[in-house]
């Protein structure tokens, strides 16, 4: 599919900006669970691995809904379906508030996963309909960047809100406000997008089905899941993503805890630092799109250049081998500002070579993908756990995730054919 033309070029940032905006409501509600991580499980009274465990249902809900929506998305107008999925996990992160124990705190964070997981079909088939090949790289990067910007703002407006309070219930506001900030993305969204766009697949919304029988229909419907497992680069891509998605859950929710009670900094030191933390990861996420545009430019094909930027940005990840030995100070802040950079820039390298595999399919490709990379790596989040539990330290379960986009690139690079089916 030809990417849109008939609008302005600043037509197509300024909605690459609202993606942006998505991905940062995306993750606030995301992750003020994960900053006021200490508070909640002392207040429930929880251990590491029942914490890894409310991590681990919103993954399971995060693998189901990426299958449901990415389906969708392919088939009825993102225009519509994006501003549902969004005002969905902002009630549910509203909702998260007001939860009275361990049983609550588990449904809504599934609930949450499910409905985020709308986000990312929904915004890969933007990006791929209004930007060119050539700017899909920097514009994804935009996009993922608004991970870096949600979790950059999350722990200030944590402290803002809660500051030194350590009354019984006072982590719950946070959730109440930013839960109610998807209302005026939704406003945003449709005044920006006017009728008729972003609808569906050309070469869905045509097919003509009245004279087709019912098992005719069902085997028409799943060829491109029979193609898929067929092509080598399918299963590249699904070990990338499952390297790159359990390094960047594990510290996502990990990392704060780390910090207070593996390295003993307290709350208000990690929230600031969990800021600068994720400023780190943005700029690293930007260079990495900067960086592929270079590289192009300098000779490489698309291809190249996103396997050099992985290698760099997976290389950075890894020392996370470094950090498990550093006591706190400087040098062990320094080292984990790396590895968030190292960690988002993986990403924008992983959706572009998705929108390689195909663009008839790209919902139901990215939801598949997204629901393998979150099955697997959210199994980790309660092991994780468990060994902080048994070791009373992160600094293990901290080494080994680090290895893991290494292990991917190496996967990936091992089934990866730059000819074969495309869709």
């Amino acid at each position: 599919m030809e990417f849109n033309t008939k609008h302005p070029s600043l037509w197509h940032w300024w909605v690459s900006g609202l993606l942006l905006l998505a991905t940062m409501l995306n993750y606030m509600d995301r992750q003020t669970l994960a900053n006021l991580s200490v508070r909640i499980t002392q207040e429930f009274e929880l251990n590491q691995e029942q914490y890894g465990t409310i991590e681990f249902v919103f993954g399971i809900g995060f693998a189901i809904g990426s299958l449901c929506f990415g389906a969708i998305a392919d088939k009825v107008s993102v225009r519509l379906l994006y501003p549902v999925v969004l005002i969905g996990w902002s009630a549910v992160g509203l909702a998260t508030g007001m939860t009275n124990g361990y049983p609550s705190m588990l449904a809504c964070r599934a609930l949450l996963g499910f409905f985020e997981s709308g986000h990312w079909p929904c915004a890969l088939i933007v990006t791929q309909r209004i930007l060119s090949s050539g700017d899909r790289v920097m514009g994804n990067s935009v996009l993922q960047s608004g991970a870096s910007l949600g979790a950059i703002f999350t722990p200030l407006i944590i402290r803002a809100m809660v500051g030194d309070n350590t009354a019984e219930g006072a982590w719950r506001f946070p959730f109440y406000v930013i839960g109610a900030l998807g209302v005026v993305w939704m406003g945003l969204w449709f005044i920006s997008i006017p009728k008729g766009e972003l609808g569906r697949t050309p070469s869905i919304a045509s097919e003509s089905i009245n004279h087709k029988s019912l098992l005719q229909r069902i085997g028409e419907s799943l060829t491109w899941l029979v193609e898929f497992i067929a092509d080598r680069r399918f299963w590249a891509l699904a070990a990338m993503v499952i390297s790159i998605n359990t390094s960047w859950q594990l510290i996502r929710a990990w990392l704060p805890k780390f910090l207070q009670e593996g390295r003993s900094y307290s709350e208000k030191e990690s929230l600031y630092f969990n800021s600068a933390y994720y400023v780190a990861t943005d700029v690293g996420c930007i260079l990495a799109g900067v960086a592929g545009m270079w590289l192009v430019k300098r000779g490489l094909s698309s291809h190249q250049a996103k396997l050099r930027v992985f290698a760099c940005c997976a290389i950075l990840a890894a020392l996370t081998n470094v950090a498990a030995w550093l006591p706190a100070g400087w040098p062990l802040l320094g080292i984990l500002l790396l590895v968030g950079a190292g960690c988002l820039g993986l990403f924008p390298c992983y959706y572009s070579f998705t929108q390689e595999l195909s663009t008839q399919h790209m919902g139901k490709l990215t939801g598949l993908l997204s629901a393998f990379g979150w099955f697997v790596s959210s199994f980790t989040q309660p092991l994780f756990g468990k060994l902080a539990d048994q070791l009373g330290s992160f600094d293990l379960g901290l080494m080994f995730v680090g290895w893991s986009p290494l292990i991917g690139l190496l996967v990936f690079m091992l089934l990866w054919r730059t000819k074969g089916v495309s869709h």
